[in-house]
């Protein structure tokens, strides 16, 4: 199961989402990240407890894009998230 770690929470700025790390995660470096609607739709999905398989369906039922595109998609935020250690597996 996939999940955030602790110390980091989104917030939403215009059209962007920013995650930032809180208290001793906020001192590390390249920990903010800027995402669109959809990534935050992940991200929040993820910091609720999610297998990595039922991403792509998500991302398929809410925004309605084909799942070859969903897969792709998931599989490029996913690696961005565990290079900045963001994810707990």
């Amino acid at each position: 199961m996939l999940k955030t770690k602790p110390g980091f929470s989104i917030r939403q700025v215009l059209d962007a989402y920013i995650i930032m790390g809180t208290g001793k995660e906020a001192y590390r470096p390249n920990c903010i990240m800027s995402l669109n609607e959809s990534g935050a739709f992940l991200w929040n999905l993820i910091s609720e407890g999610i297998e990595e398989k039922d991403l792509a369906p998500s991302l398929v039922n809410e925004y309605g894009v084909d799942s070859a595109t969903a897969e792709n998609d998931v599989s490029r935020f996913l690696q961005l998230l565990r290079e900045k250690e963001l994810i707990n597996e």
